[in-house]
């Protein structure tokens, strides 16, 4: 999928914004919401192909588009922009404050910037508002808070697709990217890449199309900002000091600051562009490997060094084999266009057949989760589907599976003769994300001692820069997961990473097992495992700790299917 789908897909829902923003017509609103969403999901470029055949695309967003990818706007969306003040519009994105209330904020009380909403909530300027009471304003204050923080960091899925299209764009010798990135942290500040090459590499970036601004330029190292607004910096280094360098700015300080001790102890020194003995003389710098084995270590993988204990652990030899993306042998949660998916099950099927799986589930929404208005006879409809794509794809085991939602009280959808009959069964929150910390608790053991519940889904809720993680005591949760083998998910949408890597430690170390899915949407969606896998990594997981690196009849047994 090109960059562009995504443009155009964020230009149709801003305009779908803008217009609920004016009172447009909800149905028309739904519309572009579709649209946008079927884009961002096409899994072939919008330059080279035909537009109207993409899902809820017709002939008036048709011609939206078109104009689009002739000159990066169109008409429509260029007038609202003009009508609705960019402090209005950044109100939309507040999480709990949806157009119609942000519009009356401005009109009543002429509030147009969530810093200026912030400064009338705290002066009581809201009390007496309409749909505006104490709760509600804790909840706009925390939606502020965590805007401010979306402003400052971005996901790894922005951060990786960025990086990795700079990388091919430059003609360098050898090129990688560091830092928070290469140790697959969820979300990151900024991009640091490291090459070898001459410094016109410099100038290539600064010409980029996305590049806006050229912070700072040198001949070593130079900054500059994308129209994402995420800043990167590209250095230049030795091709013989590769390995120190890359060691120094992959990070993260801490750990560095302990393998530099361990250096000094020997009376060597340790920089990026090697490490030294007493005498100046090169011992080590070519090679990451090389570093680390004149320490005395095993090479420490990125995603572990933390200083948590990793040091130690290479030290000793015992580093542990982590979860690979090689290991994955399925996904167990995925969706069709049959609830909010936009590939059809075919679609989706064959491509999961194409990345070699062993077997694949489909878990479109149980029907408590109303706006997909799922029922049992399109569920029944669909399981049948699955049975005949199965005598299509002999060596990939289709299993037909729901997400379920949990309710306030730990109910699941569907009676518990229904959900004999499907093979997984994942349980998700997707409302009353405010409860009180001891009823999320409960709700969540409850849950977890659900018989017919195999898989808690993406268990905080939580959106990076949106949506705060759901309060709960994880320690409880845990132990009653641990307890009735319910698998805890690592939902490895990036702007899910949930659980984050913080928790599936704490989880593994109660004994929980884990899955690593895609929550694929759209076929694009299915190469998100690995950030996942990232997530794994970080929080020290083997494949053994991972029920979907398992063989089948092994899968199938702990679910009690076999």
């Amino acid at each position: 999928m090109g960059r562009v789908n995504e443009d155009v897909a964020a230009a149709l829902q801003e305009y779908a914004d803008l217009f609920a923003l004016t009172g447009g017509d909800p149905f028309r609103v739904r519309s572009y919401q579709k649209a946008a969403k079927s884009i961002a999901g096409y899994p072939e470029d919008l330059r080279h192909t035909d537009i109207r055949k993409i899902p809820h695309v017709g002939e008036a967003i048709g011609k939206k588009v078109e104009e689009f990818l002739r000159r990066g706007s169109f008409r429509q969306l260029d007038e609202l922009r003009a009508r609705i003040p960019a402090g209005v519009r950044a109100l939309t994105r507040i999480p709990s404050l949806g157009p119609k209330r942000a519009l009356l904020l401005y009109n009543e009380l002429g509030i147009d910037s969530p810093a200026a909403l912030a400064e009338a909530i705290k002066a009581g300027r809201l009390a007496g508002v309409r749909g505006f009471g104490p709760k509600a304003e804790e909840n706009l204050l925390r939606g502020i808070e965590q805007l401010e923080l979306a402003g400052k960091r971005f996901h790894l899925g922005i951060a990786i697709d960025l990086a990795e299209r700079i990388m091919a764009a430059l003609p360098a010798e050898r090129i990688a990217y560091a830092g928070s990135v290469r140790r697959m942290k969820e979300t990151v500040g900024d991009i640091d890449i490291l090459a070898v090459g001459p410094p016109t590499l410099m100038d290539a970036l600064a010409r980029l199309p996305y590049v806006t601004e050229v912070i700072a330029r040198g001949d070593r190292k130079t900054s500059v900002r994308t129209d994402r607004g995420v800043q990167v910096d590209l250095r230049l280094v030795p091709a013989e000091s590769w390995g120190a360098a890359l060691v120094y700015f992959t990070g993260s300080k801490e750990h560095n600051v302990h393998i530099r001790e361990l250096a000094v102890k020997k009376g060597w020194k340790l920089s990026e562009y090697g490490l030294f003995d007493a005498d100046d003389r090169v011992i080590a710098a070519a090679t990451e490997e090389d570093v680390y084995r004149a320490l005395g270590m095993e090479w420490v993988p990125p995603p572990l060094r933390e200083d948590r204990g990793e040091v130690e652990a290479a030290l000793r030899g015992e580093l542990p084999r982590l979860v690979e993306l090689s290991d994955i042998k399925g996904d167990l949660h995925t969706h069709t266009d049959l609830t909010d998916g936009v590939a059809p099950l075919e679609e989706m099927v064959a491509a999961a057949a194409r990345r070699g799986y062993a077997y694949y589930a489909v878990t479109d929404h149980a029907p408590n989760l109303v706006m997909q208005r799922m029922t049992l006879e399109k569920a029944l409809d669909q399981r049948a589907r699955l049975a005949e794509l199965q005598a299509r794809h002999p060596g990939m085991r289709l299993l037909h599976g729901t997400e379920l939602n949990i309710g306030p009280d730990g109910s699941v959808d569907w009676p518990a003769e229904v959900l004999a009959g499907f093979d997984i069964r994942v349980a998700s929150v997707h409302s009353h994300f405010t409860q009180p910390r001891d009823e999320m608790t409960r709700r969540l053991i409850a849950v977890c001692e659900n018989p017919h519940v195999d898989i808690v889904g993406h268990p905080t809720a939580r959106r990076l820069g949106s949506r705060a993680p759901v309060d709960a005591d994880w320690e409880a949760v845990f132990r009653a997961a641990a307890r009735t083998h319910t698998i805890m998910e690592i939902d490895s949408y990036p702007d899910r990473a949930d659980l984050d890597s913080d928790l599936v430690r704490l989880a593994r170390h109660h004994g929980v097992k884990f899955s690593i899915d895609s929550d694929a949407h759209a076929i694009p969606h299915l190469d998100h495992l690995r950030f996942g896998v990232g997530i794994a990594q970080r929080a020290w997981l083997t494949p053994d700790d991972v029920v979907n690196t398992w063989p089948l009849d092994r899968l199938l047994a702990y679910l009690g299917r076999s």
